[in-house]
């Protein structure tokens, strides 16, 4: 009897230490990421009467583990970054004399491709950045601490110098849906045929010139194109800008020398100026600390994002409503979505990006979520847009009052496209005449039915007014209601986006 109260002494012991130091191992490990992963950040809905979402802890934990390896890892805190100059010039720097500069300036040619040397107006182009755009650079850093990652990992796919990753600083300031006033678009800044010689997709829903990850993919084949060509970056870079012809116009001007500085003079002014804006961008990012510039962190970093492959068509709206996910970080992993809706098109590998922690939620809770979505599509009172290839060539008949620019601008397209399109050599048009269009964008009609913003008409009968409490979301409030879709609620209340949710709002419940 003693032997056996002994054993069980013992047992009871030993569990009871392995359980504490195996709970006090959790605590230490995810110390670091235990913000990444509280529940105020995730949806765990626990209301009867909402949805109801797994929570698998043994997956979450070892995300988490993983997440602070990462953390701690040397690459973390490398990415620094700035915005291109406008053309404001400075002469004068107390914080960066001209000796001072010039000494840095062969220590960057000397590690870098590019061929890097001292002149006044390069000087002029650096002491503008940090004397007009210092107070922006931590904005730009902060940003290219998900984007550089991305950027690297292609550029070393082709061997192209590393350093290339500033170009999309100059391009596009790191905006993913920046469009120029002629249509270039993304942070590669692709023309609409360009992008298309590169495998870029343009379509009512995605414009793959917005993806990082695609259109990273095609400027890296682009570049490497280029330098094929040219057989030297800076040309490249000039190339890049301006296209192969304008640079090799400037080469014959300047008696076949093949020096960028040689012939920067004969290349169109806006191509003069990209390339020292270029190589600012570089020194500054190099000698950030020189200069006390600072990346926030307030941004994602790219090993806190993963990738699902969806399998039916699901909003913004609905991954909000079910995961919890802002949507303003929805669109900013997914800027490629144009409508802020991922599409399901057979033949297409499109794919939703969420932070780490909600990746997990999303896999275990799949099915709920597509439930949700459908019994919420079930509900909508207007379809959502159909979806159509931009490149897919529709046939226009010209009405009276048409003319060429009219079509063009409703199609946004070009009249030069138009003509070459139809073999036309003037601009005259005949009433019943076709025209093949290749459309860039949704026509006036289908883009005014569209819109999230037009404003629905309210509708007449009895309502009821139902008060808005903390934890409230659009959904578990229209499951209070018979036959009260999400979308009801928001067309009611003129609600545009599920965030407008306050504590106290009153809205209007109609009777069906």
């Amino acid at each position: 009897m003693r032997k056996l109260r002994f054993i069980a002494i013992l047992l009871i012991s030993v569990t009871g230490f392995s359980q504490k130091e195996k709970d006090s191992l959790q605590l230490q490990k995810i110390e670091d990421t235990k913000e990444l992963f509280s529940e105020n950040d995730t949806l765990f809905i626990k209301k009867s009467d909402s949805l109801v979402l797994k929570f698998h802890k043994e997956a979450t934990l070892i995300d988490s583990l993983w997440l602070n390896e990462l953390i701690k890892s040397p690459l973390y805190d490398t990415i620094q970054y700035v915005l291109k100059d406008d053309e404001i010039l400075v002469t004068d720097l107390e914080e960066l004399p001209t000796d001072v500069l010039k000494e840095r300036l062969q220590i960057l040619d000397s590690k870098t491709p590019f061929h890097i040397e001292y002149n006044t107006h390069l000087e002029q182009v650096i002491k503008t950045y940090l004397k007009r755009r210092k107070s922006a650079f931590s904005g730009l850093m902060e940003k290219a601490r998900y984007y550089f990652p991305i950027f690297e990992e292609v550029l070393d796919k082709y061997d192209i110098p590393l350093e290339m990753k500033y170009l999309a600083i100059v391009e596009s300031a790191l905006k993913p849906r920046a469009r120029s006033r002629v249509g270039a678009t993304g942070l590669w800044q692709f023309m609409y045929q360009t992008g298309k010689q590169f495998d870029l997709n343009v379509s009512s829903y995605v414009d793959e010139r917005s993806d990082p990850y695609s259109a990273t993919e095609a400027a890296c084949k682009y570049l490497a194109s280029l330098y094929k060509i040219f057989g030297d970056w800076d040309l490249a870079l000039a190339a890049y800008n301006s296209g192969p012809g304008n640079v090799t116009k400037a080469i014959r001007r300047s008696g076949g020398s093949t020096n960028y500085w040689n012939i920067r003079h004969n290349l169109p002014r806006e191509t003069a100026n990209y390339v020292p804006a270029f190589y600012a961008t570089l020194y500054i990012f190099e000698y950030a600390n020189e200069h006390n510039i600072k990346a926030r962190e307030n941004t994602l970093t790219y090993f806190e994002t993963d990738t699902v492959q969806v399998k039916r068509q699901l909003t913004f709206e609905q991954i909000y409503e079910t995961l919890n996910v802002d949507i303003e970080v929805l669109q900013f992993l997914n800027p490629q979505y144009k409508l802020d809706i991922v599409p399901y098109i057979k033949g297409r590998d499109y794919k939703l990006a969420l932070p780490v922690k909600d990746v997990g939620n999303f896999i275990s809770n799949e099915q709920l979520i597509y439930a949700y979505a459908d019994a919420e599509d079930a509900k909508r009172e207007k379809p959502l847009p159909k979806y159509f290839e931009m490149n897919d060539r529709i046939v226009y008949r010209v009405k009276s009052g048409d003319f060429l620019g009219k079509i063009a601008n409703k199609y946004g397209v070009s009249v030069s496209s138009l003509k070459r399109w139809n073999n036309m050599r003037s601009t005259r048009l005949r009433i019943g005449q076709r025209l093949i269009v290749y459309p860039k964008k949704l026509n006036t009609s289908v883009a005014v039915a569209t819109s999230n913003k037009t404003k629905k008409a309210q509708p007449e009968g009895n309502f009821s007014t139902h008060t808005v409490k903390s934890g409230d979301s659009l959904w578990s409030i229209a499951q209070k209601y018979s036959n009260v879709s999400v979308q009801n609620i928001k067309d009611w209340n003129n609600i545009w986006s599920a965030k407008s949710l306050k504590p106290g709002m009153k809205l209007k419940i109609f009777t069906k």
